[in-house]
């Protein structure tokens, strides 16, 4: 489980950026990968699966 900053949302196109605390890398995240509303700057728990174009932050909660 990754730990991680909310650095980028869009509610109303379902999408955003994660920016991991220990890596500093920043992860895409989609809608369909939320287990619970997220807003920017939230403090988040995240996993990490393979996408088209990379790495996508999946099952993210709240910390």
């Amino acid at each position: 489980m990754n730990k991680g900053t909310v650095k980028f949302y869009n509610s109303l196109k379902g999408f955003g950026f994660i920016k991991d605390d220990d890596s500093s890398k920043e992860f895409y995240v989609n809608a369909s990968g939320l287990k619970e509303d997220i807003r920017e700057n939230d403090k988040v728990t995240f996993d990490l699966e393979e996408g088209r174009k990379g790495k996508n932050a999946v099952n993210v909660r709240k910390a």
